[in-house]
């Protein structure tokens, strides 16, 4: 069994290993959210989405910011 200063380093480092992998899974998110935002705008500029329809882009923006506020 390892020092009280390796384990801590072993936990560490496992924190910083989760992190990272929370960060990337969000990066991901965010490039699936911004991919949704511009097919939308799209639709709506070849006339497949009505004005009425703005429920979808606001719940993407929503949640591109809810994933930028993590960032921060």
């Amino acid at each position: 069994m390892g020092t009280d200063n390796e384990q801590q380093d072993a936990l560490l480092q496992h924190e910083i290993e989760i992190i990272e992998g929370v960060l990337e899974s969000k990066a991901q998110y965010r490039k699936i959210v911004k991919a949704g935002i511009a097919q939308w705008v799209k639709d709506l500029q070849a006339g497949n989405i009505k004005m009425q329809t703005v429920q979808d882009l606001d719940r993407l923006i929503e949640l591109d910011i809810k994933l930028q506020k993590d960032e921060l």
